[in-house]
């Protein structure tokens, strides 16, 4: 049976200099509901992207993932207790003709295979976790992105709706956006989202250099059939994106009885005047 262990933090930021070490953490959680110790090893491997969706890719070593070569870990094998936590350190040295600008590197942290054959385990059951490292090498950073789309609908049969923004990263480091929602009733004008404190509508997003990435959320707790008016500003690289729509919401099923009603009272009518003509003819 294999232990749902958890790692924290899921991702961390650094600003380094060349020629400087840099310390943290990650920390291992085997939590209260597990049954037995959970053996752990970790590793690190390159992080790079693939695709505007991002794929994870931690196998390809770029010029902006040279980072996993520079990190070490204190305790790369160890053992936690059920309902304990082990706080692990790693070392970030930068060399000192490292190129300024982002570089990223997935520390990842699985249970151990060697532990689990001992132990009878399926090897199967060998699973992993990572915490993905952002670090900024300082020198001469290139900025230079841009908002492609803005992307509200207009009609969508389904809910929840999506919305999304198309950006661009041409620098040598990775920029950051942020990206607001508000959604009301166009008729009513009552607010749909945000309703409370508790639910957040700005959100932020990690765009990674010479990469193009399509951010999108998805929006619940909509009217099955109505209209909605979504708000969604793009903040990115110095640049300000807006877009407002109303959105009609109209699933098939509606769509569908609304043309079985216009053919009835089309055919309604053409019966009509089939059955007036026919009348007038034997007159």
């Amino acid at each position: 049976m294999e232990n749902a262990f958890t790692i924290l933090p899921m991702s961390q930021n650094f600003t380094i200099n060349p020629g400087e070490t840099t310390t943290g953490t990650i920390t291992i959680v085997n939590p209260v509901n597990s049954t037995s110790d959970f053996s752990y090893s970790i590793s690190v491997s390159p992080y790079n992207v693939i695709g505007e969706d991002y794929q994870a890719d931690i196998s390809t070593i770029s010029a902006y993932s040279k980072i996993a070569e520079w990190i070490t870990i204190s305790e790369p094998t160890g053992t936690v207790a059920p309902n304990e936590a082990r706080e692990v350190e790693f070392s970030i040295t930068v060399p000192e003709d490292a190129p300024a600008g982002g570089q990223y590197a997935a520390i990842m942290v699985s249970s151990d295979p060697s532990k689990q054959e001992s132990e009878g385990v399926s090897i199967n059951n060998v699973f992993a976790l990572a915490s993905i490292i952002y670090a900024d090498i300082s020198g001469e950073v290139t900025h230079d992105g841009s908002i492609l789309e803005n992307n509200v609908p207009e009609f969508s049969t389904t809910t929840p709706i999506s919305v999304g923004a198309l950006l661009d990263n041409h620098g040598n480091v990775h920029e950051t956006a942020i990206v607001t929602l508000n959604v009301s009733n166009a008729v009513t004008g009552e607010k749909i989202f945000p309703t409370d404190e508790d639910q957040n509508n700005r959100f932020s997003e990690i765009v990674m250099p010479e990469t193009t990435r399509y951010i999108n959320r998805n929006i619940d707790n909509l009217p099955v059939l109505g209209i909605v008016k979504v708000e969604q500003t793009v903040y990115y690289n110095n640049e300000v994106s807006t877009v407002v729509k109303d959105v009609i919401l109209c699933p098939i099923w509606f769509f569908c009885l609304v043309l079985l009603v216009i053919a009835s009272i089309i055919g309604f009518i053409t019966f009509s005047v089939r059955h007036h003509r026919r009348k007038k003819s034997n007159i």
